[in-house]
């Protein structure tokens, strides 16, 4: 018996020596195919020691802000020394705790984990691979072998690590490591992390935001926290025990931290989220442009999405942020007004063909439409609601409606341009194309809209460059122009009569006068003079070019109104400084821009900021003093389109020039009533709001204050009424009167109060009878 038995355990371990002799020959013989290459090359050691991995380039502002980046992956490298040595520390304790000690592979982990997974079917046991071999599969993505595919890419892996560490120290593993390996959200490496979900560098990381970041390692979508705070606080805690465990932190220590709460400041950058999308959009396409001569004329091959360039850009941070609040701000108040006004009369709902228009060139019609699906099956298919996302005012909200109301709502949302530029050097300070790039790609600084009263200052200007005095005075009258099919201009308020100075005119946004001061002028002339000021967008020759019927972009505008404030010569606008390569080597400088011939005499400029400034003082932007109490120098115009379908404010600083469009992206999309609809409701308050804030900051004040400095002969030239109501022999009886209101006009201009606001008719009578202090008058007599 006892034989038999010694006999049978003699034939069990023969068997299995036989079975390990058989396992240990294939095996070899199965990594020694792998290295052959049987299942594809290895990569050499060569092209190890050359490793290039896709690098974002990075936009900054000109305050030193990061703005977005350009990627195929979202992924910025750093160095080591700026990673903090607590990440580190959580990495090794948690991912590869003899990382010091092996050669990229892990005998002793490996056979752990085959132990477990395999003989105990201990799924807890992980996965065994060090972090060379987790470097090796982020460098070398996997291929599909079939069934054989885990075996094959494991055999991979393992070879590349060794061969990594033959080449690399453990500290440039590190760092190959934490700037490759994904952190979910669409973010690749350190930097980019630290970055996405605390807004931070990775040098500025506490212990715990680090214990979060290595957590994630392991599953980006279940640890991340922005989705699952309460998994991502438990698995923080989990790291913090394993640099416990192999001493990287004390007991104490740890327990403190595992109380603490993730706090997250996600800051997600890519193509339609953070700040100025509308912005990097434009400047993406330009950029790309100027990388292309580049490459073409000197042999280069720059990227923009692989090769981690650097652009500097004009955009001040400080100032899109204001801008984008502002904005914000305005509409959401706007829309409120503008969908109680239309409830339940939404003509572009009602309307079957426009309502037709707005479906066939959405984007869930299209993507049926290629699935070839018929006209009715597409349509039953965008009735059915569903869970989906909508833009608010407010921010993004999820909710369940069908695609065809979905489609019908986001048409409804107003829109809104802005641009501010640096008034002498053309500097880009902030841009906003509309409410939310992500729902609407149409940049609304780029796109052409009917400008209304806005381009009348460049009518003003031409007659007063052409002889005409700001005091001399037109009759308000409708006068038919016979020439044009007898068309009439009508002004907005529909009073007529009486007689309006230019410089009165102007100031109230008077239709007849403006329409009258064109054709003495000549349509051809002011033409010649809108495009020397940078209007490149086709002017019709026709009497109403004088109420803003042409189409101009609102980047136009914004450039054709430098030449108030630069001696009547316009400047370029500016938006991207220098370009560098990834080594800090500039490849790039925005060129000088020459100097161009003046539009505008130097008299006619300042006569122009005169005027400009009594629109706000006292014309139809008053509401920027009397609403809003800036007290800041400045000037303006407002516009307003026909129907209301367009809103503009152009804004005049010392040193800044900021232009504001308001609608919709189309025109049926407008209000009711010029009440709620004009530009100094709808865009002047965007202006009011940004300059509020622009003045609060030190560091940005500069751009809203400052004196436009005109001569005292400028003045003297303007004194006369904006308005009377007859003109003749009779006049000098109205002189005193007329004179007295003159004063406060320019008192208004001067300082933005008026001698009405400080003193009554009693006083300014004694004033006008026995000077400015009748107690010294008495004195003396």
């Amino acid at each position: 018996m006892k034989f038999r038995i010694k006999n049978k355990y003699a034939r069990y371990i023969t068997w299995m020596v036989i079975l390990t002799i058989v396992v240990m020959v294939f095996g070899m013989g199965f990594v020694a195919a792998v290295r052959l290459g049987f299942f594809g090359p290895l990569p050499s050691f060569g092209q190890l020691e050359k490793i290039e991995h896709n690098n974002a380039s990075r936009i900054m502002s000109a305050d030193g802000k990061l703005l977005g980046l350009y990627y195929y992956q979202n992924r910025t490298d750093t160095k080591i020394e700026d990673v903090p040595q607590s990440l580190i520390d959580g990495l090794v304790a948690t991912e590869d705790a003899r990382f010091y000690s092996h050669n990229g592979f892990d005998t002793r982990s490996f056979f752990r984990v085959i132990f477990k997974t395999i003989l105990l079917s201990d799924r807890s046991a992980g996965g065994g691979s060090t972090i060379s071999q987790q470097l090796a599969k982020n460098l070398f993505p996997r291929k599909d072998f079939g069934l054989i595919s885990m075996p094959v890419v494991k055999v991979k892996e393992i070879i590349t690590a060794i061969r990594l560490e033959k080449i690399y120290s453990k500290k440039q593993i590190l760092e190959l490591y934490l700037n490759t390996v994904s952190f979910g959200e669409n973010t690749y490496g350190i930097e980019t992390a630290a970055l996405t979900y605390f807004n931070k560098k990775p040098k500025d990381l506490s212990i715990p935001e680090s214990a979060v970041l290595v957590g994630l390692l392991k599953a980006n979508t279940g640890y991340n926290p922005r989705l699952n705070r309460k998994a991502a606080t438990v698995r923080r805690n989990t790291v913090i025990g394993q640099m416990v465990k192999y001493g990287y932190l004390s007991d104490t220590i740890a327990d403190s931290l595992k109380q603490l709460p993730v706090v997250l400041h996600f800051n997600k950058m890519d193509h339609v989220e953070g700040p100025a999308p509308y912005f990097r959009e434009y400047l993406r396409r330009q950029a790309e442009e100027i990388l292309n001569e580049m490459n073409e004329k000197y042999g280069t091959d720059y990227n923009l999405y692989a090769d981690g360039l650097v652009l500097h850009t004009t955009l001040r941070a400080d100032l899109q942020a204001y801008a984008e609040d502002a904005v914000m701000d305005q509409m959401a108040d706007l829309q409120k007004t503008f969908d109680l006004q239309w409830h339940g009369r939404e003509s572009w709902k009602k309307n079957s063909s426009l309502a037709r228009m707005q479906i066939e060139q959405s984007v869930p019609y299209q993507k049926l439409k290629r699935r070839g699906l018929t006209e009715s099956q597409i349509l039953d298919t965008l009735k059915i609601p569903h869970k989906t996302k909508i833009f608010t005012w407010k921010g993004e909200v999820d909710t369940i409606m069908s695609s065809l109301d979905s489609i019908l709502y986001h048409f409804s949302i107003l829109q809104c341009g802005m641009l501010a530029m640096d008034a002498h050097n053309g500097h880009i300070l902030a841009w906003v194309g509309g409410p939310d790039y992500k729902y609407f790609k149409y940049d609304h600084v780029l796109s052409a809209r009917q400008v209304g009263s806005t381009i009348k200052p460049f009518i003003y200007a031409s007659a007063i460059e052409n002889g005409v005095e700001p005091c001399d005075y037109y009759e308000n009258d409708s006068i038919a122009y016979k020439d044009y099919d007898n068309w009439v201009p009508k002004n907005a308020d529909h009073r007529y009569g009486g007689y309006y100075s230019v410089q009165g005119a102007l100031v109230n946004s008077v239709n007849t006068v403006s329409v009258q001061l064109l054709m003495e002028t000549g349509i051809p002339e002011t033409i010649i003079n809108l495009q020397k000021a940078g209007i490149k967008a086709n002017l019709p020759e026709v009497p109403s070019l004088a109420l803003g019927t042409a189409e101009i972009p609102l980047y136009q505008m914004v450039q054709a109104y430098s030449v108030f404030l630069n001696r009547g010569s316009r400047v370029e606008p500016v938006f991207l400084e220098s370009i560098f390569d990834n080594n800090g080597k500039v490849i790039y400088e925005t060129p000088a821009t020459e100097a161009v011939e003046p539009v505008f005499s130097v008299n006619t400029v300042e006569t122009m900021q005169v005027l400009l400034k009594g629109v706000v003082n006292r014309g139809t932007a008053s509401g920027l003093r009397n609403n809003y109490k800036l007290t800041n120098e400045m000037g303006g115009k407002t516009g307003t389109t026909q129907d209301q379908t367009d809103g503009w404010f152009m804004g005049l600083t010392p040193e800044m020039i900021v232009g504001v469009w308001v609608g919709g992206d189309n025109p049926v999309v407008r209000f009711r009533n010029l009440t709620t609809g004009q530009g100094a409701r709808t865009a002047m308050p965007v202006f009011a709001k940004f300059i509020q804030n622009t003045i609060e900051n030190k560091s940005t004040r500069n751009f809203a204050s400052g004196s436009f400095g005109f001569p005292d002969k400028i003045y003297r030239d303007l004194a006369c009424a904006d308005f009377k109501e007859t003109r003749g022999i009779f006049d000098f009886l109205k002189k005193k009167p007329e004179y007295g209101d003159r004063k406060d006009q320019l008192k208004r201009d001067r300082t933005g109060t008026s001698q009405k606001d400080d003193q009554t008719k009693v006083g300014k009578f004694l004033r006008n009878i026995f000077g400015k202090d009748d107690k010294k008058k008495k004195k003396r007599k």
